[in-house]
């Protein structure tokens, strides 16, 4: 975006129809109207790949079609455990389009995990992406009479392999070809028999407080959504996204797949999780969507670049910032940017700004969309000084994604937004807890019928967990999780969302959670940022022989506390942080800690750790 006063490019089209009642049906119209227009591209040994809408269709037929021929039916599950490939798009069609249900796998669950998964799912076809993947598979696969087949996208170091009932996916592929062969309109016949009502795909949620539970959305929730989404987020076939984050969790899979589908923009698929920085530069979407851990990864990178440039070029971004800040400023207020402000922007992207972007990647981004948990007020502004609007979402696997969406014309860091058109969205008047309603909602967790009535109510309002606050203008904000409210042993109401917010816009700091319930003071458990301490103790010259000695080094201790003092500055005595402790193992996604989005799970991290929080109460 050139002009950061100029909002008239953030408009959503409304002009965008794509026909259709259910997704395969969705798909297959734009195939037909896009036809050789590019959708996907994907890195590979250092080479993009395009993949068109009609080479897209011919592999998605032909997938479906060998899953008919391995007698698929109409209403069975096959799950995919990936990575975030194309492959993964290919395959979640093709499910269905063979009026199939489709379920996601993260790749990084235990093999313990994909059994659950695939028992509770009732899993026939599982597609797995490589070797790594398909041992965890073979690990379990005694243990569910129901799998028939796995299929393996990447077959290298697999060439082998004699297995009756593991292929290929070029091998599905072939059998889909002599399928098609003998019944030419076998995958047609089944996007005609697939019904808006229709279970179409399970997502899973994390599993924070129990096992996971399987969300069910139908045909007809998720088309619903993909339109609704367009009155939300500008977004068109001019647009560049880049396709990363799993896509078995629901902000990918319907705010990436579906609404791209929908869109006809184009989807760009990262090499691999360890290439994303490098990607993103090469990519430069135009309408970015991430996590707020991606958005806080990219702020250090820059702050991290800043301390090694030189004095010159600090002063021209301190300057730039400025100048940044002060547009900002007038945009969150409404207000009108004079002519003089501006030619000093363009100055300052000039001398400063864009070399910022340019680092990050979003040097072409018309705007930034942040979802799926909790961001900094001030890491919004920021991103706003740069001269890209950072718009927050707000949603949940129930939901679909989105109920909630700031506005470009009208940014008010810290909040969520007003009720997007295609769903109401209010206040529990007793408890403040925020419920929505609306065809995007979820059909109920699969086999959990009393939790699913626990959920939505009689009146069809769904339960969040979230609690929070509507402002004169329609604006939601969260306050905090239910079950997460802090009361301290003075009788203090605590949300502990804004103090870990705070904590994660430091350079320093990946996590946290602050303890205090019941307690006489606040404490917090923090997950230190691995690439910048280490940075920072080889510049201060710290030593250390591994990450747990990293964590105990008294200059590292320090450091962390100044970031805590600074922290604690901005709130009430009573909410400040006493004593901290720095978690001193390196975690991944693997780890129990950990959800799949890498986000602490609260409750385990309080029970796991009980002894170094009673150590900080003494």
């Amino acid at each position: 975006m050139s002009n950061l006063w100029d909002l008239s490019r953030l408009q959503p089209n409304h002009a965008i129809v794509m026909p259709g009642d259910t997704i395969p049906e969705m798909f297959w119209n734009a195939v037909e109207q896009r036809a050789g227009q590019v959708w996907m591209r994907q890195k590979k040994l250092g080479i993009w790949h395009a993949w068109s809408w009609t080479e897209t269709g011919q592999a998605v037929r032909e997938i479906a079609a060998g899953l008919i021929s391995l007698g698929f039916a109409r209403g069975e599950c096959a799950s995919i455990l990936s990575n975030t490939v194309i492959e993964w798009v290919l395959t979640d069609l093709a499910v269905l389009s063979c009026a199939g249900v489709a379920n996601g796998i993260y790749p990084t669950d235990a093999a313990s995990q994909v059994h659950y998964l695939c028992e509770d799912s009732r899993t026939t076809i599982l597609f797995v992406e490589d070797d790594e993947q398909l041992d965890k598979a073979l690990q379990v696969r005694p243990q569910l009479p129901g799998l028939r087949k796995v299929v393996v996208f990447d077959m290298e170091g697999l060439r082998d392999l004699a297995d009756p009932d593991v292929l290929s996916l070029d091998a599905l592929r072939a059998l889909g070809r002599e399928h098609l062969a003998r019944q030419p309109k076998a995958v047609e016949e089944r996007v005609q028999a697939c019904q808006p009502q229709d279970l179409a795909i399970l997502v899973y949620t994390s599993g924070t407080t129990g096992k996971p539970k399987g969300a069910m959305h139908s045909h007809r929730g998720l088309v619903f959504s993909a339109r609704g989404y367009n009155t939300l987020v500008a977004q068109d076939e001019t647009d560049e996204r880049m396709c990363f984050l799993p896509l078995c969790h629901i902000a990918e899979r319907m705010g990436g797949e579906y609404f791209s589908l929908y869109t006809g923009s184009r989807l760009n698929f990262v090499e691999n999780p360890e290439t994303i920085p490098e990607n993103v530069r090469e990519i430069a979407p135009t309408v970015f969507t991430a996590v707020p851990r991606v958005w806080e990864k990219f702020y250090s990178s820059v702050m991290i670049a800043l301390k090694e440039a030189s004095a010159l070029q600090q002063a021209a971004y301190a300057w730039g910032i400025g100048v940044g800040t002060a547009i900002a400023d007038k945009v969150l207020a409404g207000e009108p940017v004079n002519d003089w402000l501006k030619v000093k922007f363009t100055v300052a992207r000039w001398i400063a700004l864009n070399n910022a972007r340019k680092l990050i990647g979003i040097h072409r981004a018309r705007f930034c969309v942040t979802g799926a948990a909790p961001i900094s007020p001030e890491l919004v502004k920021w991103y706003l000084a740069l001269g890209v609007p950072m718009l927050e979402v707000w949603g949940m696997t129930e939901t679909c994604g989105a109920s909630t969406g700031v506005p470009a014309s009208r940014i008010k860091p810290g909040s969520i937004g007003p009720a997007a058109d295609y769903n109401e969205v209010r206040l529990d008047p007793a408890t403040g807890e925020i419920l929505v309603r609306g065809t995007n909602v979820f059909m109920g967790y699969l086999n959990l019928p009393e939790k699913t009535a626990e959920t939505i109510d009689a009146d069809g309002w769904l339960h969040t967990g979230d609690v929070g606050t509507v402002d004169a203008d329609g604006y939601f904000r969260i306050t905090d999780r239910m079950k997460d409210i802090i009361i301290t042993a003075g009788g203090k109401n605590i949300t502990p969302s804004e103090l870990e917010n705070e904590l994660k816009f430091s350079p320093y700091i990946t996590d946290a959670v602050v303890i205090g319930d019941k307690r006489a003071y606040l404490s917090v458990i923090i997950m230190i940022d691995q690439e910048n301490v280490e940075k920072y103790a080889q510049d201060a010259d710290v030593p250390f022989s591994n990450y747990a000695s990293l964590t105990r080094a008294a200059q590292i201790q320090d450091l962390i506390q100044s970031e805590i003092d600074k922290i604690n500055q901005k709130f009430a005595r009573v909410e400040q942080i006493k004593k901290f402790f720095l978690l001193e193992t390196q975690l991944t996604a693997e780890d129990e800690e950990l959800t799949p989005t890498m986000k602490l799970k609260r409750k385990l991290v309080e029970k796991k750790y009980a002894p170094q929080i009673e150590a900080m109460y003494g």
